[in-house]
């Protein structure tokens, strides 16, 4: 009976410790360690950043058993339900919170970083879509708005200007401006649907103020309504000259300008004059007519101040305004062909034909003057090689310049007479130039062909002109030029 007894405690001894799972740990080194007869097992859900804090799990009831067991089991201050075990539960020390783990703590704060940019995000995504709306809305209800417009009696002319490379809205825009429509939206919308607006070329219009839009559209496509606009052909001169044969007046550069600066038409009409051109060229200050820096000494040491400018007013089609003051459309064509002369290469010129920039441009008029296209490379080496010989330049060009009346011949009294340019009572240069070069003449100045030429003439009406380095020579063929006629006289 005992050893029954016996083996049948043995057996209820052995099933409590594989339930209670009870080892020989020192279970006071051992602070972390749950009890799984105490602690129901906690899961976590990662969305949401509060832990779930489960029950306190029931006691459980010691078995009836002897003292031996009690003792193995350890009773209700053992490790189990309130021991030190419990303590350690999800549910002890008096309900505080369970400790979270770093991973998870880490895990929280990146729930919520990620929760704030989507709220930033999402906060400028309503915004630009609420603004780009409201835009997308104000478009809809102005396509059935129209654009507002004149409709009386157009007023005064405007001067408005297109610039190189302009759109029609900005076309559009410079008519708003300037008062020639009510709005730059009634404006572009006639203009895109006029086929000739793609052929308004850069330059000045005058155009009624105050004009209903498709008007003010015809009038710029139009002709006639083109102002400032100036065309100086190669060789021409700032000042009128008479030609002594015919008689006929030639037409000066102050001329060109004056007619060109007409707005309006018939009594109406508004222009510069030719007189108030040339006082206006002749100012004492050359830095208010747009003289470039590369000529301004020279151009203060000009002994005639009225022809200051010769030269610097480029041969070509100009644009300039023509509701300015004389001195402010000298002033704009003066810039404008300066900017032509140094693209050509007038700065650099030096290295080619030892000259500075504005002899440069002396030069270049004399060529102008007296050579057709295809000898001008010759004649500018000619001039070259005879200032570097310190010899006469001898041009009939420089005598004609200051004579009221002009011919290619000149008599022996107009060649002896001096004057700051007739090279032919002086060496060097003359004091200006004496035309309106062409960049063809720019270009043989800067670069001479290379030669030792030092005379050539003209020997017939068609242009054919002989070169060489030998007087004999040249003298024979002045005597062809004697027997063609293109030196007889008309005086």
């Amino acid at each position: 009976m005992t050893d029954r007894w016996t083996r049948a405690e043995e057996r209820y001894r052995q099933s409590a410790e594989r339930r209670y799972r009870r080892d020989d740990l020192d279970w006071s080194e051992v602070d972390d360690y749950e009890d799984d007869t105490t602690v129901i097992p906690r899961y976590e859900d990662d969305e949401d950043d509060e832990p779930i804090l489960e029950p306190e799990p029931p006691r459980r009831q010691a078995p009836q058993r002897a003292e031996r067991g009690g003792d193995r089991g350890r009773g209700g201050n053992g490790r189990g339900g309130n021991g030190r075990g419990g303590s350690r539960a999800s549910g002890g020390r008096g309900g505080q919170r369970p400790r979270r783990s770093r991973a998870a703590s880490r895990k929280a704060a990146e729930r919520k970083r990620r929760r704030r940019n989507l709220i930033v995000i999402g906060t400028v995504f309503v915004v630009l879509f609420v603004g780009a709306a409201g835009f997308a809305s104000w478009k809809f209800m102005n396509r059935f708005t129209a654009a507002e417009d004149y409709t009386g009696d157009p007023g005064p002319l405007a001067v408005v200007q297109v610039k190189p490379g302009d759109t029609a809205t900005q076309i559009a825009d410079t008519m708003f401006a300037k008062g020639v429509v009510a709005s730059s939206a009634a404006f572009y919308e006639a203009a895109v649907r006029n086929d000739n607006m793609s052929s308004v070329q850069p330059g000045y219009y005058a155009i009624a103020s105050h004009s209903r839009a498709s008007e003010a559209v015809v009038a710029l496509v139009g002709k006639s309504s083109r102002v400032g606009n100036v065309v100086i052909s190669e060789g021409r001169q700032l000042h009128d000259s008479t030609d002594v044969t015919t008689g006929a007046r030639k037409d000066g550069i102050y001329r060109k300008i004056a007619d060109a600066s007409c707005v309006g038409t018939g009594s109406s009409a508004k222009c510069v004059t030719y007189d108030q051109l040339e006082a206006a060229g002749g100012s004492a200050d050359p830095g208010l007519l747009g003289v470039p820096s590369w000529a301004m000494d020279r151009v203060r040491q000009v002994p005639d101040r009225s022809r200051q400018l010769e030269g610097l007013i480029a041969a070509g089609t100009l644009d300039f305004d023509p509701s300015g003051s004389p001195e402010q459309i000298l002033k704009q064509l003066v810039t404008t062909s300066a900017a032509t002369y140094e693209s050509t290469g007038i700065m650099n010129s030096g290295a080619a034909n030892g000259l500075s920039p504005y002899d440069t441009l002396i030069g270049a008029s004399l060529v102008e003057r007296e050579a057709l296209p295809q000898d001008m490379s010759k004649v500018a080496r000619v001039i070259v090689n005879r200032l570097k010989a310190d010899q006469k330049l001898e041009f009939d060009s420089t005598v004609n310049y200051a004579l009221p009346a002009t011919e290619v011949a000149t008599t022996d009294a107009d060649r002896n007479k001096k004057t700051p340019w007739n090279t032919y009572a002086m060496a060097g240069l003359p004091a200006t130039p004496i035309s309106a070069p062409s960049v063809d003449a720019m270009r043989a100045m800067e670069k001479p062909e290379p030669g030792n030429w030092l005379y050539f003439v003209t020997v017939d009406k068609q242009g054919t002109t002989l070169f060489t380095d030998s007087y004999s020579e040249h003298l024979r063929n002045i005597e062809k030029a004697r027997q063609s006629g293109i030196l007889d006289s008309g005086r």
